[in-house]
């Protein structure tokens, strides 16, 4: 036992409440890999990215989970496919199966009889598998899996165009602790942080509940996921129901009520027996040959077999053809799908297995079943739907789900709600375990005739289908001195006998408690309270022994006198605040002997409605006191159900062998002198506090015991074995890196070659270079072509680099010169017509009326400075570059254009803003008139020096302003007669916005 280890859019995703809350600079994408046993399917959340399905270098939403090795050449996916067929030795696939298991394992048999291309070896250290390639090369299953999940963080990060570094990864349900690990030991090889490994049932269950929110209610939904898949069959029962939270108010839950599985179900099983039928067929065409023998022969069938099973799902019969399947012979045969279900006709009677399992370990019946959702690839054989619907007794199978991506699209979700960077709207997750774990110790105890004996004790510790994530402790009440116990695996009848031996070892852990004795000699002085063992499973359903301890307790006198006024009045407010010590504990609470982690203490608080009574007695722990018998009379109330603060346990773990301040029974105490402090009356907190000083309290102490490890079901590697392998991927991802730039500047030096011989004889090229400039530059190229046939496939990175370095710069003029050509005609345009329009815009400004002028005499010399220096360096320059040969390096130069046309239009839009922003100022008026008929005001003209009105109403005569270089703001016009009209300012607005108008439209 080791430490814990269809595309949707936005409008698809309206319950989804998704945002980052890192600064945009730092990396906040998290995926999800559904490593099934054919294929894998990706998913990532980012910043404007609710939950999106990853398309892999193909473009395809599912990758298959293949890794080629051969010689320095590594390939995933649909390349390593395709080296399957041409080298099957080199290529590997389905190695899932061999995931924590020892070689004396049958699955390893089973793999090796249907891969028999592939050499499999002892881990001598382990006993576990290795594949060997060579005498030098070999691999692990856990490193396979590495590469397999680095290559898809790779996909994930190329995607999303970010880092990524947080995923939750999917494992089948019925994986054991030894193979969790293994998947844990593959993520840490890949450099992934795993934040949980999610059941794929569970990720599907969650992904059918988060698109179907609004249809939970309280009133539970039982909902059956039939899953085959590739490799295996998972039939699963979820419940759907809301429960109400302590944070967040009602919220829906899904509760995996039940499991069943076959563990070698699966299409796979369909496609060999199909491959084994065309292979007769074949060797009954050419009784001479025998393509069994041939393992790229048997490939091609295999393939071939996987698309015809595919194809008869939708017709009757199909014809199953291959050219050159063996020494350039070719195959044709025609199946049917009758005789494809005749040959898999005892697997299609193992489907309803997996359903009564799960009814089984649910303790229902179909009755209770409100739907069945089928899920996984092999579920579209027609005549598994056809069992299936006859063993559930359904009027129809539900298949309004994705079978692919439902368990992927779940996991990100889930990741998404375990992440830092998002948040989610909550769904409330209870997995369930489905191997119980129990504590199995040996001990003496007394007979009935005086004399001694061993007896041994079993205690169970998770029982089947138990909720997780979930803390237990484990006390030992009768033991003084050192000694051991261990964790194996529960009653599991359940399994069959093929189950059973593919399972592995029974026995987890043996763990040795160091110290035991000592302790109870340094505090001999204490009373005990036994050795308390803390047990964790945590979300990814990994058994894990946090820690030991042996805790003591006595009883001590509270002198509450020696305590200063200024003292007690510290702790009164410190309590109150929070800042005190402990809370006070209720007395059933008295007993320790479970730790819920604060997820789980959430998941009780949801089943506080009267229908859940019963899964919350469940959902706790009960305390095992492993010092009596059941029979036996106890010395603690252990039948009572304790529920402890996991802080509380972190912080006496941190302290150590520390007393604690204070028990329960001195928090009720403070507690009590609390309230009299409150109280008006003195004589009342006077008489409470006497009482209180004679009172006696209970002091805690808890003392680390040391505990020795030993894992009885597969050997975890060593920290030295998982950095090797560490650094083993990385050289391979170093190495591959290398390789692919290599190729990449291979690449662009050949291009480069065949490219530049072409254009020497382009008519644009011919013309800017001459003769000898042609075949200098041709007979290069011409070496250097022969060079990459001769020794350029050997040559480094570096060297091909340094080729195509020095054949550019040999070009470079070449290349300058017609590039230059083909922006002359677009820039010189766009020069004339700048000139033009700045032409024409100074006339229109110099034709202003004087009085009316808002440039000055500088902006519009200036302006005219530059329209001339511009046409005489155009007109210069032009003529100098017509006296050059196309051949020679030219004067007019496109960047010099584009300089000058952004120093002219810089002057001009200077002067078109000013003009924009400037509102001509009204002259004051010497004196008004009121008319009483239209009320306009009439004033006396200063100067004869005004605008003509436009309308033939304007009366009013402005003054010369300066342009305003900001936004105009509104000003009082002064008048003299202050009793002027209302519609005479909106006059003067008006005529003043009309000059403004008539300014724009010079």
């Amino acid at each position: 036992m080791a430490p814990s280890m269809a595309r949707l859019g936005g409008w698809a995703l309206p319950w989804l409440l998704l945002f980052c809350f890192l600064p945009a600079a730092d990396p906040v994408a998290v995926m999800s890999v559904d490593v099934g046993s054919e294929s894998m399917k990706i998913a990532i959340v980012k910043p404007g990215v609710p939950m999106e399905i990853v398309l892999n270098k193909e473009s395809r939403r599912k990758t298959p989970v293949a890794v080629s090795l051969k010689e320095n050449e590594r390939l995933f996916g649909d390349s390593a496919l395709g080296m399957s067929i041409r080298t099957p030795k080199v290529a590997f696939r389905y190695f899932q199966d061999l995931l924590g298991k020892r070689i004396d394992n049958p699955h390893v048999a089973l793999y090796q009889s249907r891969f028999p291309e592939h050499e499999l070896v002892k881990d001598e250290t382990r006993q576990t598998v290795i594949f060997k390639l060579s005498p030098t090369i070999q691999y692990s299953p856990e490193e396979m899996l590495g590469m397999v999940l680095n290559y898809s963080r790779g996909l994930a990060e190329e995607f999303a165009e970010q880092p990524i570094k947080d995923a939750v990864i999917t494992v089948p349900a019925y994986f054991n602790q030894a193979e969790r690990r293994a998947v844990l030991h593959a993520a840490r090889m890949a450099d992934l942080k795993v934040l949980q490994l999610i059941n794929d049932n569970t990720a599907v269950a969650l992904n059918y509940g988060v698109f179907r929110r609004k249809d939970i209610n309280a009133t539970a939904q039982n909902i059956m996921f039939y899953d085959m898949g590739a490799g295996s069959t998972v039939c699963t029962i979820v419940a759907y129901q809301t429960v109400k939270t302590k944070d967040s108010g009602t919220q829906p839950q899904l509760q995996i009520q039940g499991i069943g599985f076959d563990r070698t179900l699966g299409g796979l099983e369909m496609e060999l027996r199909l491959r084994d039928y065309l292979a007769k067929l074949f060797n009954e065409q050419h009784p001479s040959k025998d393509v069994r023998k041939n393992p790229r022969a048997m490939a091609k069938l295999l393939k071939e077999a996987n698309r015809l099973k595919t194809v008869l799902s939708a017709n009757a019969d199909h014809m199953a053809q291959i050219e050159g399947l063996l020494d350039d012979m070719d195959f044709k045969a025609k199946v049917s799908r009758q005789e494809f279900e005749d040959l898999c006709s005892d697997l299609f009677k193992r489907v309803p297995g997996p359903v009564q399992q799960a009814l089984s370990s649910a303790a229902m019946n179909m009755d209770g079943i409100d739907q069945v959702i089928l899920v996984g690839g092999a579920t579209r054989v027609p005549k598994v739907q056809e069992v299936l619907l006859k063993a559930v007794g359904k009027e129809e199978l539900g298949k309004n789900i994705n079978a692919d991506e439902a368990a992927a699209m779940g996991a990100v979700y889930q990741a998404a709600a375990l992440s830092k960077a998002f948040k989610v709207k909550p769904f409330i997750v209870r997995d369930a375990a489905v191997f119980p774990i129990q504590v199995e110790f040996t001990r003496e105890v007394e007979e009935d005739d005086k004399s001694r004996s061993l007896k041994h004790n079993k205690r169970i510790l998770f029982q089947r289908m138990a909720p997780y994530p979930q803390r237990k402790v484990i006390t030992f009440n009768r033991y003084t001195d050192d000694f051991e116990f261990y964790v194996n695996y529960g009653d599991l009848t359940f399994l069959n006998q093929d189950d059973l031996r593919v399972f592995g070892s029974l026995n987890l852990t043996t763990v040795r408690l160091k110290g035991v004795g000592d302790s109870f000699k340094k505090h001999s002085d204490y009373e005990s309270k036994g050795i308390k063992a803390h047990f964790n499973m945590d979300e990814s359903g990994v058994l894990s022994l946090d820690r030991v301890e042996s805790v003591f307790e006595t009883l001590v006198e509270d002198k509450l006198e020696e305590e200063s006024t200024l003292t007690k009045l510290g702790n009164t407010i410190s309590s109150l605040f929070g800042g005190g010590g402990p809370t006070p504990e209720t007395g059933e609470n008295l007993t320790d002997s479970v730790q819920v982690s604060p997820k789980e203490e959430e998941e009780s608080l949801a089943e506080t409605g009267k229908e859940e009574q019963g899964e919350k007695q469940d959902q706790k722990s009960r305390t095992v006191d492993a010092g009596e018998d059941q029979g036996q009379e106890k010395q603690q109330p252990s039948g009572q159900t304790e529920t402890a603060s996991p802080k509380a346990d972190s912080q006496r773990k941190e302290e150590g062998e520390k007393l604690e301040p204070q028990s329960p029974k001195e928090n009720r105490e403070n507690a009590k002198e609390e309230e009299p402090s409150k109280s008006s009356s003195g004589s009342t907190a006077t008489k409470t506090e006497e009482e209180k000083i004679k009172a006696p309290k209970k002091q805690k102490l808890v003392h680390e015991i040391t505990m020795e490890l030993d894992v009885n079901d597969v050997p975890d590697l060593e920290e030295d074995e998982l950095k090797s392998s560490m650094k083993k991927l990385q050289d391979l991802t170093i190495r591959d890196i290398e390789k692919q730039e290599r190729e990449k500047s291979a690449n662009s030096l050949e291009s480069f070659i065949f490219e530049t011989q072409d254009k020497l004889y382009q008519e644009e090229y011919q013309f800017v270079s001459t003769e000898e400039q042609r075949e200098e530059i041709s007979k290069k190229l011409s070496e250097a072509s022969s060079w990459m046939e001769e020794e350029g496939y050997a040559a480094a990175t570096k060297e091909l680099k340094d080729k195509l370095s020095e054949l550019k710069k040999l070009c470079r003029n070449l290349f300058f010169r017609v590039e230059e050509r083909r922006k002359w005609p677009e820039r010189l345009a766009a020069l004339e017509s700048l000139l033009n329009h700045s032409t024409i815009f100074l006339r229109g400004a110099r034709m202003i009326p004087e009085s009316d002028q808002i440039f000055t005499e500088v902006e519009l010399s200036t302006l005219e400075k530059a329209i001339n220096e511009t046409t005489i360096w155009k007109n210069e320059t032009l003529a100098e570059q017509n006296k050059l040969t196309p051949a020679e390096k030219p004067v007019l130069l496109s960047k010099d254009i584009e300089f000058k046309i952004a120093a002219l239009d810089r002057e001009v839009q200077y002067l078109l803003n000013k003009a924009k922003f400037a509102k001509p100022k009204p002259k004051r008026e010497k004196n008004a008139t009121k008319t009483d008929s239209d009320k306009n005001t009439t004033a006396a003209p200063e100067t004869e020096n005004t605008i003509p009105p436009t309308e033939g109403k304007q009366e009013d005569k402005l003054e010369d302003i300066e342009p305003a270089k900001e936004p105009p703001t509104a000003e009082k016009v002064p008048i003299d007669d202050k009793s002027g009209s209302d519609s005479g300012s909106k006059k003067e607005k008006a005529e003043a916005g009309g000059e403004s108008r008539k300014n724009d439209e010079l």
